[in-house]
């Protein structure tokens, strides 16, 4: 009965993002108190002696949530600062032409998305291209599905490299792919992204310029710019040589521009640069929040592994497969967990098809990935109902990437 009522006050979670624009109540808001309240219920409900079981399983959801939270407020304060200064539109006016089609953006945007996360961090990645994004003058509806584009572009350009995504990753700790098998991934993510941009692209006509922005940027303000770059770079080569958490390597970073502030700005102007921390959007790490206590909830019931004993239940590929579009409910770190806990005997094309489908079926829900929910946070183009309209042409681009994943995986090493 308990596993009902908890199951129940997820799916009124998911009712309450899908009704925001009816009932007018903050996201956020309600999935951070559905949340707590699925939580309070556990330990109601426990049994005498299992309080403390309970306290153990909530630190553990809470240190997992902490740190996503100092990563996400890390990369959010830098992108937040460069954002305000122009350093990243002045990026964007030398990477793309000042006036181009809508139709040849859409394109150049994926392949920046694509890119950019397959060298650094999802988080970052979204952050990044949203901001790039917004350089643009688009109408309301290309910018909608320009953004619908990222999230999926983002998704897709990590599951190649170990230091792109986390599933990725978790499967290649496990030793049942290689590094170099891994990038067999990158032919498959770009042709499902380059086919969605494809059918995104269709009735985009015109062409769209740069807000053109002075130059008043001062020579800090470019040190800032080089000490969050080299922050990525260094993130993704600590995790890489030393196993060193990728928040810890960005909160370093993070304190480094409070001290190049400190030393070339006085005091009244060492208060504006912490003041960015203020601007990050607060919504955006309550609905991490929310969810993410959600998804714990879950965990801890069992529904995780209940998918996992599913999928053991049936062909491999046709398995992974719909646990790719099952990770656009569930994160798909935890269910990764849960799969490589159940050890199903899968060849290298299975393993590959797997990390391909957990990396990539987020996109399928504004709410399956990190860069969707980010993405609805900072858009107000975005929002749930508007994101379902697009989730046929979403789940070909994913379809088609899964299909020639085995084809080509099956091609190479089978």
């Amino acid at each position: 009965m308990l596993e009902y009522i908890l199951i129940f006050i997820a799916l009124l979670a998911l009712l309450s993002i899908v009704f925001e624009e009816i009932t007018h109540i903050n996201k956020a808001t309600t999935t951070l108190f559905l949340g707590c309240i699925s939580w309070l219920i556990l330990f109601m409900n426990a049994a005498p002696g299992h309080d403390k079981l309970i306290t153990h399983q909530l630190n553990e959801n809470l240190l997992e949530i902490a740190v996503l939270w100092l990563f996400l407020m890390s990369t959010m304060t830098f992108v937040a600062y460069l954002n305000a200064k122009g350093i990243i539109q002045m990026a964007v006016q030398r990477l793309f032409p000042a006036e181009i089609s809508a139709k040849a953006l859409m394109f150049l945007v994926a392949i920046f998305s694509l890119v950019l996360s397959a060298i650094c961090d999802n988080v970052t990645a979204t952050l990044v291209s949203l901001t790039l994004l917004e350089s643009f003058n688009l109408p309301k509806k290309t910018k909608l599905r320009m953004a619908i584009l990222i999230v999926f572009a983002v998704n897709s350009g990590g599951v190649a490299l170990i230091t792109g995504d986390v599933t990725t990753l978790m499967i290649f700790l496990d030793g049942h792919v290689k590094m170099s098998q891994l990038f067999l991934l990158l032919l498959p993510s770009l042709a499902s992204v380059m086919f969605l941009a494809a059918l995104l692209s269709k009735g985009a006509r015109g062409k769209v310029v740069t807000e053109s922005i002075p130059n008043n940027y001062e020579r800090v303000d470019i040190y800032i710019a080089v000490i969050f770059f080299g922050t990525i770079v260094m993130t993704m080569l600590m995790n890489v040589l030393y196993g060193i958490p990728p928040v810890l390597t960005f909160l370093t970073g993070l304190s480094l521009m409070f001290l190049i502030g400190r030393i070339y700005r006085n005091d009244a102007e060492e208060t504006q640069i912490l003041e960015y921390i203020r601007k990050i959007e607060y919504d955006t790490l309550l609905f991490f929040l929310g969810i993410l206590l959600l998804v714990g909830m879950l965990k801890e019931i069992g529904i995780l592994t209940l998918v996992a004993q599913i999928y053991a239940n049936f062909d491999p590929n046709i398995s992974s497969y719909f646990a790719g579009i099952g990770s656009a409910l569930l994160d798909n770190v935890p269910l990764t967990a849960a799969l490589l806990k159940a050890t199903p005997v899968l060849n290298t094309p299975q393993w590959l098809a797997l990390t391909y489908a957990v990396g990539v079926g987020g996109s399928l829900l504004v709410i399956g990935s990190a860069a969707g929910i980010i993405a609805m946070s900072k858009m107000k183009e975005i929002t749930f109902m508007s994101y379902m309209r697009y989730i046929p042409a979403l789940l070909a681009a994913y379809t088609l990437g899964y299909v020639l994943t085995i084809l080509l995986a099956n091609y190479f090493f089978n």
